[in-house]
């Protein structure tokens, strides 16, 4: 057992990090920037940023966010400093998107009477679930 929950924390947090490095080099496109624009402005947590820097400006600065994040929480496999670090980070990622889905207008909807939600903020449950699973690793004492 011992060694399937040690893979399968592995995979998780490479799992983890490698969503946050795609989305986080997808942040420098146009196509991304534009597709954030209602999240970060309907965003308590956010929407400050557009009254600073452009849309553009606003999805970079999350993307250098989202990669550096990734890094840190594959180097947790090394050293727990970083990994503490990432843990946090990673933390505040997931809460500002899971946030969405009670601040941004028409995320959530009814179809035949089931309510359903943009299900790609949604897992970022499980996503935050593995950044708690780091942020404990890292402080522990062994």
């Amino acid at each position: 057992m011992k060694n399937y929950s040690k893979f399968g924390y592995g995979l998780s947090v490479i799992g983890t990090a490698l969503v946050l490095l795609w989305i986080g080099i997808f942040k420098f496109t146009h196509a991304e920037a534009n597709a954030i624009k209602g999240l970060v402005e309907h965003s308590f947590l956010m929407s400050w940023m557009l009254n600073i820097a452009s849309l553009q400006g606003v999805s970079n600065f999350i993307g250098v966010f989202e990669i550096a994040t990734g890094l840190l929480l594959i180097a947790s496999f090394w050293n727990k400093n970083l990994g503490k670090i990432g843990g946090i980070l990673s933390v505040l990622i997931f809460l500002s998107t899971i946030s969405f889905l009670f601040t941004t207008p028409g995320v959530w909807r009814s179809v035949e009477g089931v309510p359903i939600t943009d299900f790609f903020i949604l897992k970022d449950l499980t996503l935050l679930g593995v950044s708690l699973q780091v942020l404990d690793r890292s402080l522990s004492p062994t």
